[in-house]
């Protein structure tokens, strides 16, 4: 692969379908419900992510299990359809391609029913693997939802190409201090930034002083999410507080790898943190107005929407140092 082709962006993490099904509301026991309509597309947070990196023009690669079944033989084409680089995409023999069924109700209230086992998930040899997409990208996105094993193998091997290493969710126990130590970047929801630091996050201020305890064990930016309020974007410059917009929420399916996918694009391109995490708030809002995380936006409506933040304002410099 010569250098105009090469990947910018590897993305480690879990690919498969997703089957959205809006309804009115769950049914009782016994009872149906009417789905008004329904999609069944190429799902997964890699996925998502990596169909998020190629809609904002970088070039990405995505490093994944799929089963030897049709439905895999679908989302492999449906990836390639979305100009991703498949070529380090496992199909496990004997295996049934990953399921995550979404109901949505009238609510805007999800409820997910996954069929992900054990064989779906990474493995060190399938990291190991794609060794040479790494050596010529320029970052690596790795969620932690799979095996530790596997995402400590794949910061390893980042850190040591060369790579921006953005870690996307809460490090599991194994290996949680050398996964943090390897990682440039890290971004948790509320509820993984409590698993990660023991703190209620329960405002802005907590939400500051998770941010200060994970930048102190490696990271260089920390992305936070405050439930129902916004984001917290910190580094040892500072820290910045997006509030949640006006956007018109649907569906919050896909924001938060819409979030990773943005923020990791405008560090790759050279932002500072504080406008990444203008892009980020940006392109998650985007996400939050359709049904299903499968992304829509694209580099222009990503700038049509930047357009019209408000700016969050200067970066504070209370309680971020290290």
């Amino acid at each position: 692969m010569d250098g105009e082709l090469r990947p910018a962006v590897v993305v480690f993490g879990q690919a498969g379908r997703d089957l959205v099904l809006p309804i009115d509301e769950l049914p009782q026991p016994g009872t149906s419900a009417v789905v008004h309509t329904h999609s069944e597309v190429l799902g997964g947070k890699g996925a998502n992510q990596a169909v998020s990196f190629a809609r904002l023009g970088i070039r990405v690669a995505l490093v994944a299990v799929l089963g030897d079944d049709r439905a895999g033989d679908e989302a492999l084409a449906r990836a390639r359809a979305d100009g991703i680089d498949v070529s380090c995409v496992v199909r496990r023999a004997d295996t049934v391609t990953g399921l995550i069924v979404e109901i949505l109700d009238r609510e805007h209230r999800w409820r997910y029913f996954e069929d992900l086992p054990e064989a779906v998930q990474l493995t060190q040899t399938d990291v190991e693997a794609a060794g040479d997409l790494l050596v010529r990208a320029d970052a690596a996105v790795i969620q932690l939802q799979q095996p530790a094993a596997a995402c400590l193998a794949a910061a390893t091997m980042a850190r040591k190409a060369g790579c921006r290493v953005v870690l996307d969710g809460a490090p599991q126990p194994d290996h949680r201090r050398a996964l943090l130590e390897n990682a440039h970047v890290l971004r948790a929801d509320g509820h993984e930034a409590e698993l990660l630091t023991g703190r209620r996050i329960r405002g802005v201020q907590d939400a500051v002083r998770a941010a200060d305890e994970l930048l102190a064990n490696g990271p260089e930016v920390v992305a936070l999410a405050v439930e129902g309020k916004g984001n917290l974007v910190a580094c040892p410059q500072g820290h910045v507080f997006y509030p949640l917009d006006d956007a018109q929420t649907v569906d919050t399916t896909g924001a938060g790898d819409a979030f990773v996918a943005a923020l990791t694009t405008a560090l790759v391109l050279g932002e500072a943190p504080r406008e990444a995490g203008r892009w980020a708030v940006a392109a998650s809002a985007l996400t939050v107005e359709h049904v299903g995380g499968r992304p829509r936006m694209t580099a222009e409506t990503l700038r049509a929407r930047l357009a019209a933040a408000p700016d969050p304002g200067r970066f504070s410099t209370e309680g971020t140092k290290k």
